[in-house]
């Protein structure tokens, strides 16, 4: 039986945040004295896959006797395979702070996927994950091309070094990232210039825009984009949360003909983004069911839309909601 072992006894707290490290950056394992590091090395390598550092596999002795294991998690657990996952340090200069608050989900279940993989078991995604899972007759051209995404980014989002897949592979899909409208995170090996090329302005505009005084970006920053004023008919701005797919529904075409309209190489999308549409078209009526915190402004923003717009769709004499109600948008 495997167990993940993170609790410590107050008996033991103070003695082991006495010597407990601290001021790394990344993930390690611990395993016991009695296994070997192929567990450890494989939750390493998924939790890499997420886009965490990665530290070490180590096993540490007691001093005052090096036949038995250092940590009682496990010189005291019994004959199983007892491993510590460090996922990261909260002291961390780095950037675990930041990955530990937003990825935790992804790297709990990197060690799962670990887990399920040592065992030789099939692993089953959670419910609504960002996964695909091979098929008979699967390749990776026919599954890039049913994601939309590219072969290229289909291997590097799950570390592939060659195009064969196996039936029940799971291969996560590689994110599509949605910038905030005008606003712009700056991530490793990115630049003013850069970030100008990729948003149609100039280093100078960026700069007077954020108030910077030199061309030094940290990982993590906040950057301010120029605003674009949209005057055209028949576009279309992209919210949070939409795809080609969706939108394509929504104005009763495809995804190939925005692609076409639009000159569009991917179907990446960016939030603020202005599409083009064809010509006589007009949005479909869809249901959204309300739910806690919703309110008909937040609704209403949400599809691209107005109050007035909602109530008169939804005759609506006042902007009170109930959580579970359908409403008509557009």
């Amino acid at each position: 039986m495997i167990k993940e072992f993170a609790v410590i006894s107050r008996k033991n707290r103070k003695k082991i945040t006495k010597f407990a490290s601290g001021g790394g950056d990344g993930a390690e394992v611990i395993y016991a004295l009695r296994n070997t590091n192929t567990l450890s090395n494989l939750i390493l390598k998924e939790l890499e896959s997420e886009g965490q550092n990665i530290r070490k596999a180590y096993q540490r002795r007691l001093p005052s006797d090096t036949s038995k294991d250092y940590y009682f998690m496990q010189r005291n657990t019994g004959d199983t395979e007892s491993i510590t996952v460090e996922y990261g340090f909260l002291d961390s200069k780095g950037d675990d702070v930041s990955q530990l608050k937003n990825n935790w989900k992804n790297y709990a279940e990197a060690v799962v996927r670990a887990i399920v993989e040592y065992l030789n078991l099939s692993y089953v995604p959670l419910p609504g994950g960002n996964y695909y899972t091979v098929v008979s007759g699967d390749s990776l051209w026919s599954i890039a091309k049913k994601l939309g995404v590219t072969v290229a980014e289909l291997k590097s989002a799950n570390n592939l070094t060659s195009n064969t897949l196996k039936i029940g592979q799971v291969l996560k899909i590689p994110s599509k990232e949605i910038i905030e409208e005008n606003v712009y995170v700056v991530k490793s090996g990115d630049s003013l210039y850069k970030i100008a090329q990729a948003y149609n302005t100039t280093v100078d505009e960026l700069k007077r825009l954020n108030n910077l005084t030199n061309n030094l970006l940290s990982v993590g920053q906040i950057l301010k984009l120029p605003s674009k004023e949209i005057t055209e008919e028949n576009t279309y701005i992209v919210k949070s949360g939409d795809s080609l797919y969706k939108i394509a529904q929504a104005y009763n075409t495809t995804v190939g003909e925005l692609m076409n309209l639009n000159n569009l190489t991917s179907t990446n999308l960016r939030i603020g983004q202005v599409l083009k549409l064809p010509t006589n078209v007009s949005p479909t009526s869809v249901t959204y069911t309300v739910k806690s915190g919703d309110s008909l402004y937040k609704i209403a923003q949400a599809y691209n839309t107005t109050v007035d717009e909602l109530k008169r769709l939804n005759n609506l004499s006042s902007t009170l909601l109930s959580i579970g109600q359908v409403l008509k948008v557009k």
